[in-house]
């Protein structure tokens, strides 16, 4: 037998390592989610749901909401100030903390202040894993490896509903939320221990950091924003009410929603993936990158909104409904593994984790919004219409606002080229 000993070269395994890297964000992003979603399925019935009535439902997810906008307006720079490795570290520590504390609570607002202290720790994890992948690939496989991170929002909406349904019914809700934290910080400990910058990225020049007014006086940043105001709800909505609305209008229960609720997941996750592929692919075939980015965000869009606005009238059954949400999820996560990698297209890299947390503070104020409207439409017409009329009012809704948001992008935020006076100023520190 001929061994073969050819050693491996740094470029080998810089190939190889960064794959672990971007596997590590995705666990995170899938304890993100694991974390984010558990009180809502928890919550959907049993002793929870009769603390927590629908329009305190909605105002606990507007509590959170309006901490994601809080801390998206700092998270991002903070992020870039530590670097990848202390400040996803630290933002893992807070929202981990924060979901533990729910074993703890006992009224709503003690809930509601849970959320809140939820919402400022999970901010950071998109910034810093849009640093990470920036840090360890090339552009051209930035929406592939940002497809990858993010499929763990997915994921983490497809275990939770098995997961804290067998959890919820053998263990109880408070230690639910204390079996989820040891998990988290399992992987704090990893994290902290494994992650590193690659050698090539700590070469490169260093660059001065863009103040936060001049990057919201360009147009990308403030267009980006808003139209995440309008596109982020709809995952939210799905994300968030759907163990509500299987009680609600098809009368499951628990251990039923744990199973069932994962199929619209299942769908958002290949999304992910396809979002990415797809964009690379037609890369590839000699399409310019952003007007990629464009023709990929645009059809995830249509994805998303055309099973929302036709939902009313084609939902029959669980099984159509399940498929509403999933088609519409899938839309969503095809268009976030192409819009991560807006910032660094556009601005230089040591800002892009900064411009990406400015945007999401659209996420965040979109969130808080709409959440609370869905809490009042649902408690003020399911009383008069039922809650298949009410909900129904929310699918078309949601539907209008996520077209709100494609036009915005597509007509206002711009070419997704990179801006000359931010670079310039990143090199040189003058305007």
């Amino acid at each position: 037998m001929i061994e073969n000993n050819t050693p491996v070269s740094p470029e080998q395994r810089l190939s190889r390592m960064r794959w672990v890297m971007v596997g590590m964000a995705f666990l995170a992003t899938v304890l993100n989610y694991v974390h984010r979603l558990s009180f809502n399925y928890l919550s959907a019935e049993g002793e929870l749901r009769r603390l927590i009535p629908d329009d305190a439902f909605g105002y606990i997810g507007t509590a959170f909401f309006v901490a994601y906008m809080i801390s998206n307006a700092f998270s991002g720079f903070v992020i870039d100030r530590l670097g990848t490795r202390l400040g996803y570290s630290l933002c893992m520590a807070f929202w981990t903390t924060a979901g533990l504390v729910h074993a703890f609570a006992k009224t709503p607002l003690q809930f509601g202040i849970c959320r809140f202290m939820l919402g400022i720790g999970e901010a950071g994890n998109w910034p810093a894993a849009i640093r990470l992948t920036t840090e360890w690939f090339p552009p051209h496989e930035r929406s592939t490896a940002s497809g990858i991170f993010n499929s763990g929002s997915a994921l983490g909406a497809v275990i939770v509903p098995p997961l804290v349904a067998y959890l919820g019914v053998s263990y109880g809700w408070q230690a639910t939320f204390i079996i989820l934290a040891v998990c988290g910080y399992l992987w704090l400990a990893v994290f902290w221990f494994l992650y590193y910058t690659p050698k090539e990225t700590e070469a490169q020049p260093k660059t001065f950091a863009i103040p936060a007014i001049k990057l919201l006086k360009t147009r990308f940043v403030l267009m980006f924003t808003l139209s995440k105001t309008f596109m982020d709800p709809v995952w939210y909505f799905v994300t968030f009410w759907i163990g509500r609305y299987l009680v609600d209008v098809h009368h499951l229960e628990l251990k039923q929603i744990g199973w069932l609720a994962m199929i619209p997941f299942l769908i958002a996750d290949v999304g992910n993936l396809a979002g990415g592929y797809f964009t690379q692919y037609i890369i590839k075939k000699g399409v310019p990158i952003p007007r990629a980015r464009k023709i990929a965000v645009t059809a995830a869009g249509l994805i998303m909104i055309l099973p929302l606005l036709a939902g009313p009238f084609v939902i029959s059954t669980p099984m159509t409904a399940l498929i509403v949400f999933g088609l519409a999820g899938f839309g969503y996560t095809a268009y976030t593994a192409n819009a991560l990698t807006f910032p660094a297209d556009v601005v230089p890299k040591n800002s892009a984790a900064s411009v990406w947390g400015m945007a999401c503070v659209g996420t965040g104020l979109g969130g808080a919004v709409f959440q609370s409207v869905s809490g009042i439409v649902l408690k003020n017409y399911s009383v008069s219409l039922g809650y298949d009329v009410a909900y129904s009012i929310l699918f078309m809704g949601f539907g209008v606002v996520a077209l709100v948001g494609l036009l915005v992008m597509l007509l206002f935020m711009g070419p997704l080229v990179p801006n000359q006076e931010l670079h310039k100023y990143a090199q040189t520190g003058t305007h």
